[in-house]
């Protein structure tokens, strides 16, 4: 098609996540030479991301932030207009907390994830007994492992630092990023960097150290995560999703609509996309921003080896329990931004932020706003009790761990099933098997969390290299036209 005609073709988005919004934006924004269009099965578009206001509390049913070491999500901001809306965590506070024996005891300065960059305060926490830092201790002396065999964190932790370190520190911290099983999650799909770390340092905590010391020391100031690379946005992250929505034209969203089945029709060359209205929609290019099951139904008469491998991506669900409170009836002094609980604890909440604390304007003067974390993979009988179960649950972790004896304000709870893919060891061989499988299907895209990444930066960036690889298939058959 020449330079400045009329569009044909259509190209059909099929999911309004953060994924398919980025995905349907992108071919927009890159003018792309068809009719771009949006189905979304639900009433509203923005998938997990969902931000209200109730009686001056800012509550956030999905994620409360993105991370600007993954550029994808404040990239879009930017091109958006709303970068001047992005707000960074309070300098005040700026600390987590891990449960032991019932307290809530500070994470060594410096410790990151896995290990720890600074040698005092590793050595003065009481979260790891001495036998356990004795044993951490003895990784500065491990040879590095060979091979390219993929293995489990709990495995490689258990390897370089002991069972200590993974029991009270690597399962929950991760855990509170992935609500993952240790025993199962591929370290070298979530963080390679540590392998990486290893093969060239061959101790982590020397080249934590090693990146710290590069790093003029900025590296060690946080405990935890770097708590100055989470960003949010003055409202809350619909922020980011109302945007998108807002520059996508009304004719090329609908919402309320299903995708019962798509196939391909050899004689046209077309996909061929039928909703639960009935309807059939013709399309040269299809992008499926789906969870990796509702993909695989799709596409189980199309290629049933495909729909196999998405089908074996595991996920789990879990549930958020935003709790408003005077602050007066919460004894804590809440210095820090939340804490995470091992499952050693037997706890029924996974981690808590403490919402105020961490991001300005969450909740009224003399308030606080504190968000729970329940069920995953480790607790999925927790995700299965009724809302007044469930925040009850969260409530006697609260008083036992806080000492918040007084009844919230008000509790919402916000329910995801099977919203949080599973990266199971193999899952990058399984990711190889998917793409063999993709290249044999023109103008097909699947993006999500269930491939490369769980994050909103993530997500933005899998909808975008979708949608900016299917213009490549579509340019050049729009121009013979």
């Amino acid at each position: 098609m020449a330079e400045g005609s009329e569009r044909s073709g259509r190209v059909v988005v099929v999911g309004g996540g953060v994924s398919g919004l980025a995905a349907a934006h992108r071919l927009l924004e890159l003018k792309a030479p068809a009719e771009v269009l949006l189905l979304e099965a639900s009433g509203r578009l923005g998938g997990t991301v969902r931000t209200w206001r109730r009686e001056g509390f800012l509550l956030e049913g999905g994620p409360d932030s993105f991370i600007s070491e993954k550029p994808a999500a404040l990239e879009l901001a930017r091109r958006l207009g709303i970068e001047d809306r992005v707000v960074e965590t309070n300098d005040a506070h700026r600390r987590s907390f891990v449960v032991r024996a019932g307290r809530l005891r500070p994470t060594p300065e410096g410790f990151h994830l896995l290990a720890p960059a600074r040698l005092w305060p590793f050595l003065t926490t009481d979260i790891f007994t001495w036998r356990g830092k004795a044993r951490m201790a003895l990784e500065l002396l491990l040879p590095r492992r060979g091979g390219e065999e993929d293995e489990s964190l709990a495995r490689f932790v258990r390897r370089r630092f002991g069972r200590e370190a993974l029991e009270r520190m690597a399962q929950p911290m991760v855990g509170g990023i992935y609500t993952a099983d240790p025993e199962q999650l591929s370290l070298r799909a979530t963080m390679p960097r540590f392998l990486e770390m290893e093969r060239k340092h061959r101790s982590l905590i020397l080249a934590l150290r090693r990146n710290a010391r590069l790093q003029n020391g900025r590296a060690g100031g946080a405990s935890g995560a770097r708590y100055g690379l989470f960003l949010s946005f003055d409202e809350g992250m619909q922020v980011l999703t109302d945007a998108v929505a807002a520059r996508l034209p009304a004719a090329s969203v609908r919402l309320g609509t299903k995708a019962e089945a798509l196939t391909f029709d050899r004689e046209s060359s077309r996909w061929l996309v039928r909703t639960d209205g009935g309807e059939t929609l013709g399309a040269d290019a299809v992008c499926l921003a789906l969870p990796a099951y509702a993909a695989a139904r799709l596409l189980r008469g199309t290629d049933a080896a495909l729909a196999d491998e998405l089908d074996a991506i595991p996920y789990a669900s879990t549930a958020t329990v935003n709790l408003a409170y005077r602050r007066a009836d919460i004894p804590h002094p809440l210095d820090g931004f939340g804490f995470v609980v091992p499952f050693a604890e037997r706890r029924a909440t996974l981690a808590c932020t403490f919402a105020h604390v961490k991001f300005a304007g969450r909740a009224p003067e003399g308030h606080a706003l504190l968000r729970a974390f329940v069920g995953g993979a480790l607790q999925p009988e927790m995700f299965e009790l009724d809302e007044s179960e469930m925040t009850a649950a969260v409530r006697r972790d609260l008083r036992d761990l806080l000492g918040v004896g007084a009844a919230p304000l008000f509790a919402h709870v916000e329910r995801w099933p099977r919203s949080m893919a599973q990266y199971h060891v193999g899952h990058l061989a399984r990711l190889s098997r998917i793409g063999a499988r993709l290249a044999a299907l023109t103008g097909l895209r699947l993006c999500g969390n269930a491939y490369t990444g769980a994050g909103v930066p993530d997500c933005v960036r899998g909808g975008e290299e979708s949608a900016a690889s299917l213009l490549e298939e579509l340019r050049p058959q729009c121009s013979a036209q």
